[in-house]
């Protein structure tokens, strides 16, 4: 149960199927992807360059409401988007799907990674006399396109320049009047993928939403690859090249769901690796071994799988926490007491360990060290399934300072002390790529080795953050 704030999803459908409810389809898309982002929620729906759209914050049902989705109508394309948890400014015109007029007509934008020269980029369109609704990246990339469009034959070639001027890492999808577009950025930092509905294309964020509709996966987006939809068919185009590609590993750590397949990848199946791989160096005698609930599960099987010491169900998690509990006073202190309940059945007099997907401040983890005590555990071993997590992430869409980071201050025993744990061990930064095993990409893993895959010294918006590429 990481620390580290949710990544958001994105998603873009185009109809070929007059039967079909494009909006429903939409909206039960959202909630495969709600984990990916717990603080808003947003469709948009094309009728023939039309568009229409509600966005609001919190989980699917308080975000959009029936009576809500109901006015949307219905067409031939729409777009879903699921927002992170931010470290923005929280104002609703940083939610998603961002919709805007120009001279070509309307279009429409989700977006799931971050821009790291954003700055630049703004203070540039502000010389053209820009004016700005948000401080997101989403607002950067479409008056991009908007601009790139006027000396564009067609929006392809518009969004191919817009690109071009990015750097860090992006999966977008996108809505003109009359096509779907997916880009992915260069490095491939970013998943997406596109698939079928019947006789409909898809592209979102991960291949869990094909199985949830009863679709079928045709493929991940290659990295600088622009997918375009539209009634002649399915187009692939290069957008933008680059020597190097670099797969965010946290997707396979916390961020995709078990049951993805990411790059060829399986998600559940790289957790339980980097278990087995834990197993194998940071052994302990014990009764049991469970996980933190969701991402530390598989990890903890493969544990138990390399292990041969008991796997059960340690801890309980409350799934049903909505945004109004989340607004409350000490929402941090609240969250930890009501979302996390210990199996004292399971846990009474036995010698424990316990995975967790990842630590940054290490807040979390002393709180499930206190409340394995109090359920009785005579031993409390925590074992982490990623390296120590030093660094901000500056290519997600939320950096967590890097003073606020436990590991970048503390060494591993004075973390384990100040968790209150009888032992700690962290995945080995060195075998972390090996639980990915089978993907052709290379990977980013600056957050936890430092080693950014582009210039991240001036990333902006976090100056006092930043730090040089190494």
């Amino acid at each position: 149960m990481s620390e580290l704030h949710d990544e958001c999803g994105v998603f873009g459908i185009y109809g070929n199927d007059g039967s079909m409810d494009i909006v429903e389809e939409t909206y039960l898309a959202m909630y495969t992807l709600q984990h990916r982002g717990q603080v808003g929620a947003g469709i948009a729906v094309n009728d023939n360059g039309n568009m229409v759209y509600h966005k609001d914050f919190g989980m699917i049902p308080e975000a959009l409401p029936e009576s809500e989705v109901s006015r949307l109508g219905n067409g031939n394309i729409a777009l879903g988007h699921v927002k992170y948890s931010s470290g923005e400014a929280v104002d609703h015109q940083n939610l998603a799907p961002l919709v805007m007029r120009y001279i070509k007509g309307q279009l429409a934008l989700c977006m799931n990674g971050a821009i790291t020269n954003y700055q630049v980029l703004r203070d540039d369109l502000n010389q053209g006399a820009a004016i700005f609704q948000s401080n997101g990246d989403t607002e950067i990339v479409a008056y991009l396109v908007a601009r790139a469009r006027l000396n564009s034959e067609t929006i392809e070639e518009a969004v191919k320049k817009a690109v071009a001027q990015l750097k860090g890492a992006y999966a977008i999808v996108m809505m003109s009047p009359s096509k779907l577009i997916g880009v992915r950025d260069p490095l491939g930092v970013r998943p997406l993928c596109v698939g079928k509905l019947g006789n409909s294309y898809v592209i979102t964020s991960e291949s869990c939403v094909f199985d949830s509709m009863g679709g079928e996966f045709i493929r991940d987006v290659k990295p600088g690859e622009m997918i375009v939809i539209d009634s002649d068919g399915f187009h692939s185009y290069e957008a933008e090249k680059s020597e190097k590609t670099a797969l965010c590993l946290f997707e396979y750590v916390y961020f995709s769901r078990p049951d993805s397949v990411v790059d060829g990848v399986s998600v559940a199946m790289a957790r339980q690796r980097a278990g087995m791989l834990l197993a194998k160096q940071h052994p302990v005698d014990a009764d049991i071994v469970f996980g933190v609930p969701d991402c530390g599960i598989e990890s903890a099987i493969g544990y138990s799988t390399e292990s041969g010491i008991r796997y059960c169900t340690g801890l309980v998690k409350n799934k049903y926490i909505g945004r109004a509990f989340n607004n409350r006073k000490n929402n941090s202190e609240y969250l930890l007491r009501i979302k996390l309940n210990a199996l004292k059945y399971n846990i009474a007099g036995k010698r424990v360990i316990v995975i967790d997907d990842s630590m940054l401040k290490g807040v979390t983890s002393k709180h499930i060290v206190d409340l394995l005590r109090q359920a009785g555990a005579s031993e409390v071993h925590m074992r982490i399934a990623s390296p120590l997590f030093k660094n901000p992430c500056y290519l997600t869409s939320d950096t967590t300072p890097k003073e606020d980071l436990i590991a970048a201050k503390k060494s591993v025993e004075e973390i384990c002390e100040y968790i209150g744990a009888d032992s700690l061990g962290f995945l080995s930064a060195e075998s972390l790529p090996k639980i990915a095993e089978g993907c052709k990409l290379g990977f980013c893993d600056a957050c936890f080795t430092g080693n950014y895959p582009v210039d991240v010294s001036h990333t902006s918006r976090n100056d006092k953050y930043s730090q040089k590429i190494k």
